[in-house]
């Protein structure tokens, strides 16, 4: 009995639907370069240890290179290509331009994106392992330096430009409107009261 090794799969990426056969072992990161020209998120190390890959699925950070693009079907991913809202920068980019948290670029779509996810994360009250007070009714934690490196620290930069990288993530977790929040693990919108 011959037995299958590729699939015809329909991935919703930054609000797009894109159907393509994809062999069974094709990670989601091969997927979007190679296959469908997203060329935003970027390979490096090709392991899961850099970050330089990181998209959100459903919302939630994840590391394209070790996603297998098969088992993201049906979910919703978001590439640095789809985070602007038309010509206006997400505030994570525009904090990364302003305070020049970037050099070369290469590793910067997959901060920005994880940076979008930990913001949320922390928003949610989720506490990272540098979080001193890990009590729900207390709330997010102070988003100090100290947990901001904890909580990016996936996210490698060889040129580092982690100061700024750190600036430009707490400016714009500063300008994240306290208002709407989208919850992390569900993707759905909350309004705070």
């Amino acid at each position: 009995m011959a037995s299958s090794t590729s699939s015809v799969i329909t991935l919703r990426i930054n609000g797009e639907k894109y159907t393509l056969p994809v062999d069974h072992r094709t990670t989601l990161l091969d997927a979007l370069r190679e296959r469908l020209d997203l060329t935003g998120t970027k390979k490096g190390c090709d392991q899961g240890q850099c970050g330089a890959c990181t998209v959100l699925l459903d919302g939630r950070r994840s590391v394209a290179c070790l996603q297998l693009a098969v088992a993201a079907e049906g979910r919703e991913i978001t590439t640095i290509e789809g985070v602007a809202d038309g010509d206006r920068l997400h505030p994570v980019q525009q904090a990364f331009l302003d305070l020049d948290g970037f050099q070369c670029g290469y590793c910067t779509p997959g901060q920005i994106c994880s940076a979008i996810g930990m913001i949320e994360e922390h928003a949610a009250g989720w506490p990272s392992a540098v979080t001193e007070d890990v009590h729900p009714e207390a709330g997010p934690p102070p988003l100090t330096t100290r947990e901001i490196r904890e909580r990016m620290s996936g996210n490698l930069c060889r040129c580092a430009a982690y100061v700024a990288i750190v600036d430009a993530v707490a400016r714009a977790a500063e300008a994240r409107p306290d208002e709407e929040r989208v919850h992390p693990a569900t993707g759905a919108e909350e309004v705070v009261a």
